[in-house]
């Protein structure tokens, strides 16, 4: 199974980046969907995720700004991201988790937000 993340860039503060990931290979009924972001020195963190019935979690510091949203037919996930802050520059990483607990990571995706 691979994921393939895509859209990270520099940014300036106020901008807008939106973030897709698709997997592929033998992945089949796949349950949770979602970003994760992690910053040198600190653990990974959840930014948004959305399960296959569409009920999504965002973390509170991007609540408002960030919207997630999944085609499952394409095995695919879409971070659209608003209003971005210097405090959202991290490494970006997508993953999945099918209905059987196994969960897989993307390689991660910059995003840079300049002030």
């Amino acid at each position: 199974v691979q994921l393939q993340a895509s859209g990270g860039g520099l940014v300036q503060a106020g901008d807008s980046l939106r973030l897709s990931c698709a997997a592929s290979g033998s992945i089949f009924n796949i349950d949770f969907m979602g970003w994760y972001r992690q910053t040198p020195g600190k653990q990974r963190e959840l930014v948004a995720r959305i399960t296959s019935a569409g009920s999504t979690n965002y973390a509170d510091s991007v609540k408002g700004r960030c919207i997630i949203s999944r085609d499952n037919a394409k095995k695919a996930v879409v971070l659209q991201m608003n209003n971005l802050k210097p405090e959202d520059t991290a490494v970006y990483f997508c993953t999945v988790r099918d209905f059987r607990g196994n969960g897989y990571w993307g390689p991660g995706t910059q995003v840079t937000v300049s002030s």
